[in-house]
């Protein structure tokens, strides 16, 4: 009778170490990305869309699609690699150009001076992939886009302050 007790604890014990262990964490797949523009509208100037929170002022800057198009920089805050609102319409414009024409483009990852150089070469990379995944999420295909890390070693300010680091924290789409 005792053993039968401790048996079926053992039993109980395996069963709950085995259903654990098969939660652990694993990598993500691409069904595991969520679409940052999940519930955002994409309407045009005027209606409600990615304006977040900017309001008229923003679609009067960011509503043309020619100057949408012509947005070919990215900026990101610091020590960050999440896509700014401006940056969504114009990566939209981008993606819908390049699922016509099925050129090939360079998402450039850049950098400020701030960190180790292979902290920035990470940064820098983890920012031209979130633009790729956005592109991607809308329809581009990955063959279509090459990935660079430059890091913090193309700065187009050369100051030391916030003003020229805020230039530097990008991601440039070449074409």
């Amino acid at each position: 009778m005792v053993m039968l007790k401790y048996g079926k604890l053992t039993a109980l014990s395996l069963a709950l170490v085995f259903a654990v262990g098969c939660t652990g964490k694993g990598g993500k797949t691409d069904s595991d990305i969520t679409d940052p523009n999940a519930g955002i509208s994409t309407g045009t100037a005027g209606q409600s869309g990615i304006d977040g929170g900017f309001g008229s002022e923003f679609d009067s800057a960011y509503g043309d699609e020619a100057t949408l198009r012509a947005m070919t920089t990215f900026y990101f805050a610091y020590d960050s690699s999440e896509l700014r609102p401006d940056a969504l319409r114009a990566l939209d414009v981008h993606a819908r150009d390049l699922q016509r024409g099925g050129v090939r483009v360079v998402l450039e990852g850049h950098t400020d001076e701030r960190g180790t150089r292979e902290y920035n070469m990470a940064l820098g990379e983890r920012r031209a992939q979130a633009v790729q995944r956005y592109l991607v999420l809308q329809g581009v295909s990955p063959s279509q886009l090459e990935l660079v890390s430059y890091g913090e070693e193309r700065p187009v300010a050369d100051g030391h302050d916030e003003s020229s680091w805020s230039q530097n924290r990008r991601v440039e789409l070449r074409k």
